[in-house]
């Protein structure tokens, strides 16, 4: 832990999520990080930057609330909190039963003919392409054989041209050589475009910084919920929609990505969805989407007809591989996008097998970062008026957390155990009974952030918003 390092961080993060605003910039609100570090052993700053996107949040829900007329008062945080935060899944309980997830089988890393190639399977559609795009059974078995014979870059572009995921493991420097990185460096970390004009939202103060604001969630798997889920935290009414035909869980899940919020299922391309959705939208002060670019923009929200049909909502846009260059229409996730980027071989114990962060930081880290820009919109909003596009990806997130010296000490020996996290857990009331979660991070004024409401199961609610 480089409390040094990790200063400079949360200026770097501060600066990003202000850029061109020269009066954010000067009345940044401060946040005192306190607790122990060590949470978190890599060969990469993990803790350092983890706790620099949690601070960008506090941070632009504190600037926000003053521009609301509020008095947030102090902004604080503890290391030891944000450890368990971006592992948040490893704590959620349903019960005393563990209900994080985790990976299916066939989600791993597989050696190849010449190097190594990390694949995601979780999803039952996903499963399917891998093992069409490689003429295999579902025998981890006979996929690891058909692995072992072919080039990984080989089975990267074979798998991905079926519509699966998979990456080839690739060292820091062949992956500076390589066009998406070149790409994805030309973004910034936090993107914002002024897409239209509109006239300012005006918000009067609030219990919590995001008091009042209603956020429309279309996002899953983690980066995306856990920027909504914290929005809820601060306030906000948030609503999150999925496909009923290609769910992200079993009906009536309560997962660790509900906290927070209503759970609907809407088809976007039924009949009379239409209507329904850009009523939501009426409503909305931030849309949040979490699909590849492009794949949503069918149903009307590319962010020229979100800032024509819904002016002064701010949006969010979050990707896995950035938005533009050749890999930007790719599908990916947090353990996918490590693999290519250098990560995999900086995580490696043994200087062969590639290894893998002490938690899914960028997926985490994105989050907070992308809850940091729709609050940092919403404060533009307020004061300028338009319509506000911010755009994130876990790609950016990978150079920005490679980009400087590695750590002393190396990677950890093997996977991170799941350590005593009971200062940061609460019993929550559940639709499926009590559960056990992670509060989220940081405190205002002295108050600790909590969960509002009764934790919902997925897809149980109707896709409305709660009374004002």
């Amino acid at each position: 832990m480089d409390p040094e390092l990790e200063r400079n961080l949360i200026d770097a993060a501060w600066a990003a999520l202000c850029t061109a605003d020269e009066a954010a910039a000067d009345a940044r609100p401060d946040v005192e990080v306190a607790g122990a570090g060590g949470g978190l052993p890599s060969a990469f700053p993990v803790e350092e930057t983890a706790v620099a996107c949690v601070s960008a949040a506090l941070m632009a829900a504190a600037a926000l609330d003053r521009t609301r007329g509020g008095a947030t008062g102090p902004v604080a945080l503890d290391r030891g909190h944000v450890t368990a935060a971006v592992r948040s899944e490893r704590y959620f309980r349903r019960g005393t039963e563990a209900a994080g997830g985790g990976f299916a089988p066939l989600s791993r890393f597989w050696p190849t003919a010449d190097g190594w190639v990390r694949t995601h399977a979780n999803y039952p559609w996903h499963r399917a392409a891998l093992l069409s795009a490689l003429g295999t059974s579902g025998d981890a078995t006979d996929l690891g054989e058909a692995m072992a014979e072919r080039p990984a870059q080989e089975i990267e572009e074979v798998v991905v041209a079926a519509g699966g995921i998979a990456a080839a493991v690739r060292t820091a420097a062949e992956w500076r050589r390589h066009a998406q990185r070149q790409a994805v460096l030309a973004e910034p970390l936090i993107g914002h475009r002024l897409a239209g004009e509109a006239a300012p939202r005006a918000r009067p103060p609030g219990r919590l910084p995001a008091a009042g604001v209603r956020v429309l969630d279309l996002t899953r798997v983690i980066a995306g919920p856990v920027c909504t889920r914290f929005l809820a935290a601060l306030g906000a009414d948030v609503v999150r929609l999925d496909p009923p035909q290609r769910p992200d869980m079993g009906a009536g899940t309560v997962a660790d990505t509900l906290l927070g919020k209503r759970s609907a299922l809407m088809d976007l391309a039924s009949p009379g969805s239409d209507k329904a959705l850009h009523n939501l939208l009426d409503g909305a002060d931030v849309v949040v989407c979490g699909y590849r670019p492009g794949a949503l923009d069918r149903f009307g929200l590319d962010e020229e007809m979100l800032a024509t049909r819904h002016p002064g909502v701010v949006v969010v846009f979050l990707d896995a591989w950035g938005h533009t260059g050749p890999w930007a229409g790719r599908r990916g996730f947090d353990s996918v996008v490590q693999a290519p980027t250098g990560i995999a071989t900086g995580e490696s114990s043994d200087g062969v097998s590639p290894g893998a962060l002490p938690c899914q930081l960028l997926d985490h880290g994105t989050g907070y970062l992308a809850a940091a820009a729709a609050l940092d919109g919403l404060r533009r909003q307020g004061q300028q008026g338009g319509t506000h596009v911010r755009r994130l990806s876990l790609a950016r997130t990978a150079a920005w957390l490679t980009s400087g010296p590695r750590q002393p000490g190396g990677p950890a020996s093997g996977a991170p155990g799941v350590e005593d996290a009971s200062a940061w857990v609460v019993a929550l009331d559940s639709a499926d009974g009590p559960v056990t979660a992670v509060r989220p991070p940081g405190a205002l004024g002295g108050r600790p952030l909590q969960w509002p409401s009764l934790v919902t199961g997925y897809g149980n609610d109707a896709p409305a918003w709660g009374t004002p």
